[in-house]
């Protein structure tokens, strides 16, 4: 083994003119032609092998160039580092590069998962295609949305969000839209289009913005509320004031001094009448206090079944003397939930006893309650009854607050039912056929 280049090719090239020499001089000499065809053999060998040797450092780039080509880093470059310092110098450069090409795919790597993670922990769905429909990227948020489990193409949408599909196909970049699911979720839909490894790619973002009309909502009629409770208090107050006084005008002074007593008489029914209606007023302004008022929630894990059994258990009375079968199943049975449990009772016990007053007179009346996890793994409680049911017109109003069915009620109940539910994270929905039955459920995020 030769300990540097210079001197293996020096010996080389030596060896190479003197096998030269010696076959020539055998040649024309000694005519000894095997020993000259022996001599020549011997020169193709050195031949061969001199250029193996001078073309190593081509051979080691050729490794290095395919090594960084196909980002096979675990290769190294050592075996020749006795043969001069110019090799030890490269080596140690080839080396040198590939350890930096190594961790900088190790960072692009963990940067990827880092994305990756991101991508698919981030609340908003996004979902990206290419030209063809071929989906690149979809998360588990746009999953979730949609109620699918995989997505391999646009066209596997078009059965269950037909619209959906041509709204991102028709929306341009930097536009968005609105969608509606099935199930009712109003979705905010976002476009962008960009341009990854030569194709042409169409990035959508979803997002939920259910909560957030609701609550928009609820905010104009709470704001609504409260200038209407403002207006008509300010007004109704000095009105019951003044019928206070002017009954006392009546009794002590009117009526000791008047002849005509029936007259009298009928001017004290008739302040009465408007006392007792302003007084109903008030009363009535002053029940949608709480509407504008509800606490928030003081989160904690319960039980859903110990918060429905109690509930059913503090309800069975009233159900019974309805004429009302009222039982409950829940599933699993340890099934918990994070709320406010005292407002999420106030939530149940209105619903039940909207469903036993819609049930009263009727033959085989029950209410059902269901506790389970849907197919997104939300916890869900269903209230079922058999009633006859919500009206398609009065379905779209229920939820509205002073809108009320009943002749005696205030329309309230149920809109701060659902206010209750929104300031959980949570939803509350109905679905009712005619002469079928009706189902309120209330959903959690937890």
């Amino acid at each position: 083994m030769f300990r540097t280049f210079s001197a293996g090719l020096i010996i080389r090239v030596l060896a190479l003119v003197g096998a030269i020499f010696a076959s020539c001089y055998t040649f024309l000499f000694s005519f000894n032609y095997l020993v000259a065809v022996a001599f020549l053999l011997l020169i193709s060998l050195q031949t061969y092998n001199l250029y193996y040797y001078v073309d190593g450092t081509n051979r080691k780039l050729i490794r290095f160039l395919e090594s960084v080509r196909w980002s096979d880093f675990s290769i190294g470059f050592a075996a020749d580092n006795k043969l001069g310092y110019s090799f030890r110098v490269l080596n140690q450069q080839f080396n040198e590069v590939l350890d930096a090409f190594r961790q900088a795919r190790a960072e692009r790597e963990a940067n990827l998962q880092y994305l990756n993670a991101v991508v698919h922990h981030v609340s908003v769905g996004l979902l990206a295609f290419d030209t063809e429909g071929n989906v690149e990227l979809v998360n588990n948020a746009a999953l979730k949305l949609l109620g699918i489990y995989r997505l391999r193409t646009l066209s596997d949408l078009q059965k269950t969000h037909p619209e959906l599909v041509d709204l991102v196909q028709k929306l341009r970049s930097q536009n968005n839209g609105l969608y509606q699911t099935p199930s009712e979720q109003q979705l905010s839909v976002y476009a962008t289009v960009i341009r990854l490894r030569g194709k042409t790619i169409k990035l959508v973002s979803l997002q939920n913005i259910q909560s957030e009309l609701q609550q928009k909502e609820l905010e104009a009629w709470q704001n609504l509320t409260r200038v209407l409770r403002h207006e008509i208090m300010n007004s109704i107050t000095p009105i019951t004031s003044l019928i206070a006084t002017m009954q006392d005008i009546v009794t002590y002074d009117l009526d000791v001094n008047s002849n005509n007593g029936e007259a009298v008489g009928d001017l004290k029914e008739a302040l009465r009448t408007i006392e007792n209606r302003s007084v109903g007023l008030l009363n009535f302004v002053n029940a949608y206090r709480n509407f504008t008022n509800i606490p928030k929630p003081d989160m904690a894990e319960m039980q859903v079944r110990e918060l429905v059994g109690s509930i059913v258990q503090l309800m069975q009375t009233d159900a019974k003397n309805a004429g009302v079968n009222l039982s409950f199943e829940i599933q699993p049975a340890d099934l918990s939930v994070l709320a406010d449990n005292e407002q999420i009772e106030m939530v149940l016990i209105n619903l039940i006893k909207n469903a036993v007053e819609a049930l009263a007179g009727k033959e085989g009346a029950f209410i059902q309650i269901k506790g389970y996890k849907d197919e997104n793994q939300q916890v869900s409680i269903d209230i079922t009854d058999n009633g006859p049911g919500i009206i398609p017109e009065a379905l779209e109003k229920i939820f509205i607050p002073f809108y009320t069915t009943k002749k005696t009620g205030s329309g309230i109940g149920l809109s701060l039912s659902r206010q209750i539910m929104q300031m959980h994270g949570g939803l509350l929905k109905v679905a009712s056929e005619v002469n079928e039955g009706t189902t309120f459920t209330l959903k959690f995020n937890s």
